[in-house]
């Protein structure tokens, strides 16, 4: 097709944090563009935003409901072909539900719904309506984490047999949801973010990294969850014992009140022939090491890289690429895989590598399993999906 896929979007208006990433990485590679959205609760700030962005005002609409009536009455050469989620976890489902049965895709962030049993519907309806569903877990988007998969997907490792993955924070380290914070106030909020703050946010991001690259799914958990800071309502922190079949084990522990850290999503796995090591602060860098022979460090874009890492790199050796580079990986990935789609192929969206609905599944069945451990006698619980 010779033209630009055309998005819409809910949320991400004033204020936002992760709004204004979804845009910067959906335009990167010239295959998208913003035309329309619902950027808010709010009706002003709704029409406050989309003037921002430079929307023709008949294009700005109040709610997503209402977008999504005007947007389907609109001729094939005008209106949205799909939408992007980036409100709340709690309007993730019933948005994402709303689009697909309105006939457009979905680009949602993560985590993709309040529970297990809403991700499970919403799979349903992907299937039903055979609309595309992307799931931003942009980590995944990462040149050398594509080729940390490869590596060990080569089998060249052998067998895996230990994962420890972390994600660490210290921004809520202090109770600074009752000062006004908003991104503080939504992400420790029950009713906004569901049933954890700690694993919700950070922990399906470990999940998700460590089934990507191992391949292997966890498939029992051992829990402990704490909220450390005072009249905080979900948890800050956690550590999970993880069983990924029958003979590879995992630690992974996330937290928000690591004090000195920023973002520290670090990923390590060993095999029986050797293990890498992977650090989102460096992410340029993939560190492999192998029982018979020196360490070696891979580099983005770097000769030396697999398929999978070459062509997610976009800049030339030695210049560094990050957060904001992996996340429009996904949206361009996702992009092909669209027009791939308008063009009237049937689409096997493993081709395209992009994180799907049934990852969706997947991290709520980890968070389902993490609550349900946490707070079992018994403790170790099967991840049921």
């Amino acid at each position: 097709m010779s033209r630009k896929i055309r998005m819409g979007m809910v949320g991400g208006g004033r204020d936002s944090f992760i709004g204004p990433v979804h845009r910067i990485a959906a335009e990167m590679d010239n295959k998208i563009n913003l035309v329309c959205g619902a950027f808010s609760s709010s009706p002003k700030k709704s029409r406050l935003s989309g003037q921002d962005l430079l929307l023709p005002p008949e294009r700005i609409y109040d709610t997503y409901q209402e977008m999504f009536q005007r947007e389907a009455k609109l001729p094939d050469g005008v209106r949205m072909d799909f939408v992007s989620i980036v409100t709340p976890n709690n309007l993730h489902y019933p948005v994402a539900v709303a689009a697909l049965e309105a006939g457009f895709h979905v680009v949602c962030d993560k985590p993709m719904t309040m529970s297990i049993e809403e991700a499970r519907d919403l799979e349903r309806n992907v299937q039903e309506t055979k609309m595309l569903f992307c799931l931003t877990h942009n980590y995944t988007g990462y040149p050398m984490v594509k080729e940390a998969r490869d590596l060990i997907n080569n089998k060249g490792f052998g067998s895996v047999r230990k994962v420890v993955v972390e994600y660490a924070q210290g921004w809520l380290a202090n109770n600074i949801e009752s000062t006004g914070h908003k991104q503080a106030a939504w992400r420790t909020d029950p009713q906004l973010v569901g049933a954890s703050t700690s694993m919700g946010d950070l922990g399906t991001h470990c999940e998700n990294l460590t089934e990507y690259i191992t391949g292997h799914r966890i498939t029992e958990l051992c829990a402990d969850l704490t909220t450390f800071v005072s009249g905080r309502k979900l948890d800050d922190d956690g550590s999970i014992l993880l069983r990924l079949g029958a003979k590879t084990r995992g630690i992974l522990w996330a937290s928000q009140i690591a004090v000195g850290q920023e973002n520290g999503f670090r990923i390590r796995i060993y095999s029986e022939k050797g293990a890498i090591e992977w650090d989102q602060e460096n992410p340029n860098s993939l560190i492999v090491h192998w029982i018979d022979k020196p360490s070696e460090i891979r580099k983005t874009a770097s000769s030396f890289v697999g398929k999978a890492a070459a062509a997610n790199s976009r800049l030339p050796a030695g210049h560094p690429e990050g957060f904001l580079e992996a996340f429009a990986n996904i949206y361009s990935n996702f992009a092909d895989a669209l027009l791939y789609n308008l063009a009237g192929n049937k689409v096997d969206e493993n081709r395209f590598d992009y994180p799907t609905v049934r990852d969706g599944v997947r991290g709520m069945a980890f968070l389902d399993a993490v609550v349900r451990s946490n707070s079992s006698e018994k403790k170790w619980v099967t991840v049921q999906d």
